[in-house]
């Protein structure tokens, strides 16, 4: 009974495994026939990792679907919009406030240090003139007539140190450094222990001794006021001449387009060499525009579409291990296939791109010579009507803007430049033109060739928090070959430094009398 049992069973656990098997080999059956006619409809599909999209941003996916004419097929919806901001977030945006927040804290306690300072500078040689007269005045001495004249020479010397010290240190700061510039603090500790000094030789020498010389005392409250000035002297070489001499010559190259620009610089430390870059980047740079570089995206996306990867032997058979490699080099081969074709396609690609810029800027220079012409039109009837019912320049701007708004939408959108230009501020400038008398092509200059990174609006240029990564010290002077990366939450600015060469240069002496030569005319002639 359990010998049939089990028999049974087993006759039964191999009818199923035998009907399994029938199964499995239908299914792959089909499984091969699907793979057969997906090959005949070349449908591909790319398994990439997760975290490189082939594709880039969906922003710039955005920006491929949608067309030219998106000023008279687009419908704007406005309402509330619902942001979503994950724990990175909530952090970064924690750090900058706390960034921002001790940056602040720094300036306005450097600001509190040099105000000390500078009333302790200018009210020490006062207070050694008065207090003599204030703790033994009927031991003091007759002051005379040289005496009241070095009155007036401190007098003058310290309204001179007043201006000077103004002119020089209390200026709007342009930047936040990392660290502190050394020269300044050199000076303030030098001031500082120089007071100190006569304050010590003061209290020692006239204080304890209660002198009755008040001349010699006037003279010592001048001579401390000579060596502030002599010290502010120093300060002048230090802080502004000492780099007026070029001796670094610096390249600054953009991570994401590559414009180079070429500075010349004196003996500065990284800091503060790293900040007269950022002054002349927002003056000599083009505004960075990162739509600009999606069309090099979209083409990768497009030569890959073509390629797919097949998994034939399935899960099994230790597939999943080798699946990356396999990939890999599926997409190597069909690249390598797919190489003398491809700059065919870029050749044509910016050929097409540049019929279409060229077309979109004839129609935006006769819309607006149009519109011009409109304008000096309305100018000429505005003259024959009464003065109050003549048209200022924002009406006029706002009255012809129309006319031309469709032809500057497509233009900018052909040249990816619709973000760097809101309808407000092409009224404005409009409305400037019109009030200063300016031609079209002075209107046009502005969109037509990218400006520096100053005209455009704040949200541009100005919000904008950099971060210097340098492996040598930052309170360093520069040196050559020293390299040092600005860095901001768009792009990056590579800055290498060469050290201008020394040149020597040698004088030739030419005589003047080794330039003369004497002409010999023949008498005769031949006939």
């Amino acid at each position: 009974m359990d010998t049939e049992s089990t028999y049974s069973g087993y006759s039964y656990y191999s009818g199923r495994s035998r009907g399994s098997h029938r199964h499995g080999e239908r299914s792959r059956d089909r499984h091969k026939t699907r793979n057969k006619d997906s090959r005949s409809e070349k449908s591909v599909t790319i398994n990439t990792p997760p975290a490189e999209p082939l594709l880039g941003d969906s922003s710039v996916r955005g920006e491929q679907v949608q067309d030219d004419n998106w000023g008279e097929t687009t419908t704007a919806v406005t309402g509330t919009s619902e942001h979503s901001l994950s724990q990175e977030d909530i952090v970064r945006i924690t750090k900058d406030l706390e960034d921002s927040v001790g940056l602040d804290c720094r300036r306005y306690f450097t600001l509190a240090l040099a105000v000390i300072l500078g009333l302790l500078v200018f009210l020490t040689p006062l207070a050694f003139l008065v207090l003599p007269h204030l703790l033994w005045p009927e031991k003091l001495q007759s002051c005379g007539t040289a005496c009241e004249g070095l009155f007036i020479s401190v007098a003058f010397k310290l309204l001179i140190l007043l201006l000077a010290v103004w002119a020089l240190f209390f200026r709007p700061p342009r930047a936040g450094l990392p660290r502190v510039f050394v020269f300044r603090a050199l000076l303030a500790v030098l001031v500082l222990l120089f007071v100190v000094s006569y304050w010590l030789f003061y209290g020692v020498r006239i204080l304890d001794s209660q002198d009755e010389n008040y001349q010699g005392i006037v003279q010592y409250a001048v001579s401390l006021v000579d060596a502030l000035l002599f010290i502010h002297y120093l300060a002048i070489v230090l802080l502004e001449l000492r780099q007026l001499q070029p001796c670094f010559s610096v390249c600054v190259t953009r991570s994401t387009d590559g414009e180079i620009r070429h500075y010349n610089l004196g003996q500065l430390s990284i800091q503060r060499a790293a900040l007269a870059i950022l002054e002349h980047y927002y003056c000599d740079f083009p505004v960075n525009n990162p739509a600009l570089l999606s069309a090099s995206k979209s083409r990768a996306a497009k030569h890959l579409a073509g390629l797919k990867v097949y998994n034939v032997d399935g899960p099994g058979n230790n597939a999943t291990a080798g699946l990356a490699h396999s990939q890999s080099r599926a997409m190597i081969a069909a690249a390598a296939r797919r190489r003398d074709t491809s700059h065919n396609e870029l050749y044509y690609e910016e050929a097409e791109h540049e019929r279409r810029v060229r077309k979109r800027k004839a129609r935006l220079v006769v819309a607006v010579e149009e519109a011009f012409t409109h304008i000096k039109r309305m100018q000429e009837e505005e003259q024959k009507k009464a003065p109050g019912d003549v048209m200022d320049p924002r009406e006029a701007a706002q009255a012809i803007f129309p006319s031309m708004a469709r032809a500057l939408q497509k233009y900018l959108r052909t040249t990816k430049q619709q973000h760097c230009h809101s309808m407000e501020s092409i009224q404005q400038h409009l409305a400037f033109c019109i009030t200063n008398n300016m031609t079209p092509k002075a209107f046009l200059e502005s969109y037509l060739t990218p400006g520096p990174t100053l005209q455009y609006s704040r949200d541009h240029w100005r919000a904008r928090q950099w971060t210097l990564i340098s492996e040598a010290s930052v309170t360093s002077g520069l040196k050559d070959g020293s390299i040092f990366l600005l860095k901001c939450v768009d792009f990056s600015l590579v800055v290498t430094t060469k050290k201008i060469p020394y040149i020597q240069m040698s004088e030739e002496y030419i005589d003047p009398k080794s330039h003369k030569f004497v002409l010999r005319l023949q008498s005769e002639t031949s006939v």
